[in-house]
């Protein structure tokens, strides 16, 4: 099964696809989807076409977002919280149901530790993907929620609905 892990994000969204089959994990690909410094509703315009774009070319089967923890900036985390809205939309738009995961999850998952920092988090990215080459700390948060998602999420899943 193909999963594709998303780090929502409103300047770097970092995204990753593996494949999944029984306990063995690879990695597909991954990158991080940087907007501008423009408009609200350009940038989120951006994050939709660019998650679009990449779930057409890699079709993954299961999705996972991380779920947004809120901070001491109301508005900083409300529009991380629209950037969020798309990375679980795309998916749905392409009939995807989407696992979502707190980040002490998806760190106790990959790192064994619910308050890793993000270079232990890409170290065990790497420990589990051998050969994977990072597009930066974003891309590899997201390889940790695919991870977490294989893990979690798949187990009894019912098959993929795909958008005719």
């Amino acid at each position: 099964m193909r999963v594709i892990g998303i780090d929502p994000g409103l300047r770097n969204l970092g995204w990753g696809v593996i494949d999944v089959a029984g306990s063995r994990l690879s990695h597909v690909a991954n990158g991080i989807v940087k907007t501008g410094a423009g408009e609200l509703s350009a940038r989120l315009l951006d994050l939709h076409a660019a998650l679009t774009e990449i779930l057409t070319r890699f079709a993954p089967e299961a999705a996972a977002v991380e779920q947004t923890f809120v901070n001491k900036d109301g508005a900083g985390t409300l529009k991380l919280g629209q950037a969020r809205g798309i990375a679980v939309l795309v998916p749905a738009q392409f009939g995807l149901t989407v696992g979502e995961y707190a980040p002490n999850t998806v760190k106790k998952t990959v790192v064994g530790v619910g308050h890793a920092d993000k270079a232990q988090v890409a170290h065990m990215v790497r420990v589990q993907l051998p050969g994977v080459d990072l597009a930066g700390p974003d891309a590899a948060d997201a390889l940790a929620i695919a991870i977490c998602h294989a893990h979690h999420g798949l187990r009894g899943a019912p098959p993929a609905r795909r958008r005719a």
